[in-house]
């Protein structure tokens, strides 16, 4: 679906772009919404593969891949399913993932596997999102659950040859 704003004259003044995809809550499904989401984000840019060095598509892919990943671990509620929602303006990118589990809040905190030392190999990951989005929260979804989102500014690729 594309949104477009117009002034008096007809002249575009912004145009909004919107994704929205439906997945199961598990680690397949979290990993099929990213890709899906990836290839509309190149489409939206008319490159078919992310270029090497375009720091803003990779940090969007980790983003995307870490919201989708939390909501197949921690959303998960039997017969329900978690969304995946971008919306793509000039200037930013909102990424939102709804699941069932309203009473399971994110909280970035190291060491949340269980083991109290912040050595284990999960509970890391709201961490990243926070270094990596310039905003992101929570917020209740109504009739039940929750949406985690992200937001990141626009960022053109680094041009080869520092040019």
């Amino acid at each position: 679906m594309i949104q477009q704003t117009v002034t008096v004259t007809g002249e575009p003044t912004a145009t909004t772009h919107h994704f929205r995809l439906t997945f199961p809550t598990s680690r397949h499904g979290a990993h099929t919404a990213r890709h899906a989401a990836e290839r509309w984000l190149a489409d939206q840019r008319d490159c078919p593969k992310v270029a090497a060095g375009d720091e803003g598509a990779a940090t969007a892919s980790l983003l995307i891949a870490e919201l989708a990943a939390n909501a197949a671990l921690h959303g998960r509620e039997r017969g329900r399913h978690a969304r995946l929602a971008l919306t793509l303006t000039p200037a930013t990118l909102r990424i939102e993932v709804t699941d069932a589990r309203g009473d399971r809040l994110p909280e970035p905190a190291p060491g949340r596997d269980g083991d109290g030392d912040g050595d284990g190999e999960s509970g890391r990951g709201l961490l990243l999102v926070a270094s990596l989005a310039d905003a992101w929260g929570c917020e209740p979804h109504h009739p039940g659950g929750k949406t985690v989102w992200a937001e990141c500014g626009r960022r053109e690729p680094a041009l080869k040859g520092g040019a």
